[in-house]
């Protein structure tokens, strides 16, 4: 036996091409694969929860965030977790957390019991998720980690994409809770795998003191705030309202003050110094907090408003994923040459024109020629800008601290999502309601009258996040500046391997941007790789 059952072998000694990696890659693709496939399909399935469990837009809200909530808050601690503890053993826990959460879902009887599932599976999805990629960062040897990354990234990105049609046939074939059952065979053989075939590592310079209370201060101003966020739009301005916004704010306000003077953050504040890191991750939050309201809007309003089954609803978001699979290496290869500045004006502007178009959907506008076209512009937004973004916020930071500025860029991302699905709707004047029949038909009327002033507030987020850009400065990618270190973690604290960042990213999900690397066509592509372009 090896991997977490025994002593920890030495890391970066498996070979492309040889069982054992197959076996790692096989529990890693299997493991984040299940994550991204769940967080696409619970979205096609909305509508037939709403109905079954008796929920208004507020409660759907909610399926979705409470998931966010605690992946956001948890990301970064857990890639400390696993360097600390091992690799393989916190991905193994975040494989076991996801499929009881999953289980929890499944039998859900009411929406505050599915809730609960959600933000446990958000949990396990923190857990699991960075510790895919460490493992293959660590346990492969230098010169296949590209190979393998790349093969991991492309073979999730299918998953992604896979999500909508299977989640859209689970439900109109049987039942809403089948989208999580399926989850647990595909745990319980990781979990086999993990033990039994994959070598454990471990940063054995890790820091001993990690930080819980800027985790535990993340999760609750990011609840406290989502929470205020949706109960405005379902019941207005009540006392309990105001109180979610005041402990969110202050927690967000003792969460930098901790941060600031913590010898161990899990988010050195120093990094921001580096002006391109800032202003990219500024666009990061502009960006995914128009693509999170989207794809939650999106997927309800062709159901609900335009009558399209659940696989038809899924389907109508696919060429977004099929684009940023087949430009995203090329993109970043165009970033390499030319520098990330223009790609960062124009691919938001593409997303904001696509949302234009969507913003004047009618309830029986045909696909091809109402929905297809404006979801095609954001898919090349997305694909013209996502890869760039990624590899400016690796080039931005010190070369030591590549795996941290990731990880910040991705709980950006992850966060922006969750205030964007929180928000958008009620400055839209698209209100949860209380439930019952009548509420959810009126959560669709107002759906109908909401959605194109929805895709308006998306508009002026991405122009923003295209403005943003023209602070880069001209020409190549930024060197990272020596400001940003002084704000890193003090000796002795865990830091990724290096990695190369001259290569463009070769799909980043999404979801959100890798955590560690999105690696380039140009190393891992080739006729060994599954999904070389």
């Amino acid at each position: 036996m090896s991997g977490s059952a025994s002593v920890p072998v030495t890391a970066g000694r498996v070979a492309w091409g040889t069982p054992a990696a197959r076996w790692m890659l096989t529990a890693t693709v299997l493991g984040s694969g299940m994550a991204f496939l769940d967080s696409t399909v619970v979205t096609v399935a909305l509508p037939a929860i709403q109905g079954d469990l008796d929920t208004g837009l507020a409660g759907l809200q909610w399926i979705v965030n409470g998931y966010m909530v605690t992946l956001s808050a948890l990301i970064l601690l857990s890639g400390s977790l696993s360097d600390r503890f091992g690799r393989v053993r916190l991905f193994m826990v975040g494989v076991a957390v996801f499929a009881l959460a999953s289980a929890l879902c499944t039998f859900a009887p009411t929406l505050e019991w599915l809730v609960a599932g959600r933000v446990l599976q958000g949990v396990g999805g923190a857990l699991l998720t960075p510790g895919s990629l460490a493992i293959l960062q660590a346990g492969f040897r230098e010169d296949d980690r590209a190979r393998a990354i790349g093969a991991w990234s492309g073979l999730t990105g299918v998953a992604a994409a896979v999500g909508p049609f299977m989640g859209g046939w689970l439900v109109q074939i049987g039942d809403w809770r089948l989208i999580f059952l399926i989850n647990l065979p595909i745990a319980v053989v990781v979990l086999l795998i993990a033990w039994f075939k994959v070598p454990e590592s471990r940063d054995v310079t890790a820091a001993q003191r990690l930080d819980y209370s800027g985790a535990l201060l993340g999760v609750v101003a990011l609840a406290g705030i989502t929470y205020a966020l949706i109960q405005w739009g379902a019941v207005g301005g009540t006392p309990a309202v105001w109180t979610a916004v005041a402990v969110g704010v202050l927690a967000l306000a003792a969460f930098l003050f901790a941060e600031a003077r913590s010898s161990s953050p899990m988010l050195p504040l120093g990094i921001f110094r580096s002006l391109p890191f800032s202003v990219t991750n500024a666009a990061t939050v502009l960006i995914y907090g128009s693509l999170g309201p989207l794809l939650f809007l999106l997927v309800i309003y062709l159901q609900e408003v335009s009558g399209y089954s659940p696989i038809a609803a899924g389907a109508a978001s696919l060429p977004i994923t099929v684009l940023m699979l087949l430009l995203s290496a090329r993109s970043g290869e165009l970033a390499a040459r030319i520098g990330p500045r223009l790609q960062l004006v124009v691919g938001p502007l593409l997303l904001a024109a696509g949302f234009w178009l969507l913003s004047r959907l009618t309830e029986d506008a045909p696909y091809l020629t109402g929905v297809l076209p404006g979801v095609l512009l954001v898919a090349l937004g997305l694909a013209t800008t996502v890869a760039p973004l990624t590899a400016t916020v690796l080039a931005s930071a010190p070369e030591r601290h590549a795996g941290l500025a990731s990880g910040v860029n991705n709980t950006f991302a992850r966060g922006a999502q969750l205030i964007g699905v929180a928000a958008v709707p009620v400055l839209a004047g698209i209100g949860g309601s209380s439930g019952g029949a009548s509420g959810a038909d009126g959560d669709a009327s107002a759906l109908a009258d909401g959605f194109g002033t929805a895709m308006l507030i998306l508009v002026v987020l991405c122009v923003l996040a295209s403005l943003c850009a023209l602070l880069l400065p001209r020409g190549g990618m930024p060197e990272a500046a020596e400001a940003a270190d002084r704000g890193s973690p003090p000796e002795g604290a865990s830091s990724p391997e290096p990695l190369d960042r001259a290569q463009p990213p070769r799909f980043c999900g999404v979801s959100g941007p890798p955590l560690r690397s999105c690696p380039g066509s140009t190393a891992g592509s080739g006729a060994d790789d599954p999904l070389s372009e």
